[in-house]
């Protein structure tokens, strides 16, 4: 019978990180450096956004083009970086809109496009060499996959469905692949503060405990104060029934 995957160390790991020129997935690529992974592959669109991550670490990173929307790009982007054993797939869209706004419908569309068929393109593309190398995929699902809220209804939407797509996941690629689905609630970033939010939470934070939890073998995270509460009334669901 398959069993779950013991742990995995980013020492000397080969690295694939989507949204990496920003907030979280800076974050991730910096502790991933620190903690000894050989190489990280910043996926970016804007292939210019990742000058100062070059200058800083030099030959220990390399930017790489990304299309979350295109299955062809995708592959492309697999075979030129075929030697990916950690894929985390950080980047996102989140809008603030409720169900009744007359744009829900394209604003979910388009949340739905990154969020969700963005991380089963990416998941489709990798998946041959992450298997072959009993490697790990991160997943940023965020609070919102959890517990919706009216004024972000197309956000949470997404956010629940690719949670959903990542146990689904974790599942087909028990003993093969080591999933991790990260919760964060409101951090220290851009995108937080272009939402109206507020947070005392940094992304090194964040980055620090997805390290230690691929190290650990969870399957969820949840790094920060505002997720640690809702959890504290959703971990014994998610052990019984969605670790199960």
């Amino acid at each position: 019978m398959a069993t779950e995957p013991q742990g995995f160390s980013v020492a000397g790991k080969v690295a694939l990180v989507t949204g990496a020129n920003r907030g979280i997935g800076k974050a991730i690529v910096e502790a991933l450096v620190s903690h000894g992974a050989a190489k990280v592959y910043l996926a970016v669109r804007d292939v210019h956004s990742t000058a100062a991550l070059e200058q800083r670490f030099g030959v220990k990173v390399q930017t790489v083009a990304l299309d979350l929307a295109s299955e062809s790009a995708l592959a492309q982007l697999a075979c030129q970086c075929h030697d990916v054993e950690l894929l985390v797939n950080n980047a996102g869209v989140a809008q603030t809109c409720g169900v009744l706004a007359e744009d829900m419908i394209a604003t979910l569309q388009r949340q739905m496009e990154v969020n969700v068929y963005g991380l089963i393109r990416m998941a489709q593309a990798f998946a041959p060499q992450l298997q072959a190398c009993s490697g790990a995929l991160v997943q940023l699902n965020s609070v919102a996959s959890l517990r919706s809220n009216d004024r972000f209804a197309s956000y949470c939407a997404s956010k629940a469905a690719s949670y959903s797509v990542t146990q689904a996941l974790r599942k087909q690629w028990l003993g093969k692949v080591q999933l991790l689905s990260v919760h964060p609630g409101p951090i220290a970033t851009d995108m937080v503060g272009d939402l109206g939010l507020t947070s005392q939470v940094s992304p090194s934070d964040v980055a620090e405990q997805i390290i230690a939890a691929l190290h650990t073998g969870q399957f969820h995270l949840y790094p920060d104060p505002f997720s640690q509460s809702l959890a504290s009334h959703y971990h014994g669901y998610a052990q019984a029934v969605v670790e199960a």
